[in-house]
């Protein structure tokens, strides 16, 4: 009994290790896997890199946080467009795939919200997993070498717009984009987990 505990123990360290989110300066994990967009064509983050990085979101069609901040999002992808920069919006919401998150779901979703860059099925969650990422939504922002610059929230507000007082990722894209140091690299996320398999 005994025996089983420590291996039952030691199996949830590794998966707790492996779910590790992704450290300042890493190389972009797992950029090459292609995934099937809205469009029915299927890209890579790597194919929505621009000149300056790419922009890389954990989203879905469901989260009150991602509806929420729908417009702040809208506005981020026009934002990081401007300053060449690629963005990529991930669904990795395995476990709700036959439901609220799947395919079509996330086609009509997209148009409702207009959006004009990829979303896409991250199957199995395996890019979630490679980045460690568990919210909706999460970002994460590479640079034109594939570098992670900053992770985390939208803002500093995501239950209320008119209370923001900074714009995390806008000022991370500005200071990249004008190679600044990036004063604030990493910032907490909130909003529902990932439903992984």
């Amino acid at each position: 009994m005994k025996k089983l505990l420590f291996s039952a123990l030691f199996l949830g360290i590794i998966v707790c290790t492996e779910a590790q989110s992704l450290a300042i300066g890493t190389d972009l994990p797992m950029g090459d896997v292609k995934m099937k967009d809205i469009s029915e064509k299927e890209i890579s983050i790597k194919d929505a890199l621009q000149k300056n990085g790419v922009l890389v979101m954990f989203s879905c069609n469901t989260c009150p946080y991602v509806i929420k901040n729908q417009e702040r999002t809208i506005g981020l992808a026009a934002y990081a467009k401007q300053n060449n920069i690629g963005i990529i919006l991930l669904n990795s919401n395995e476990a709700s795939r036959n439901d609220a998150d799947s395919y079509t779901a996330m086609q009509q979703y997209a148009r409702v919200q207009h959006y004009n860059f990829p979303y896409v099925v991250d199957q199995d969650s395996k890019i979630a997993n490679a980045f460690g990422a568990t919210r909706t939504p999460e970002l994460f922002l590479f640079d034109a070498t594939g570098k992670l610059q900053y992770k985390g929230a939208i803002d500093d507000n995501p239950n209320d717009a008119g209370n923001v007082k900074r714009n995390h990722a806008r000022e991370a894209i500005g200071e990249l984009v004008t190679g600044k140091s990036i004063s604030v690299r990493e910032s907490r996320s909130l909003g529902c987990g990932i439903k992984r398999n």
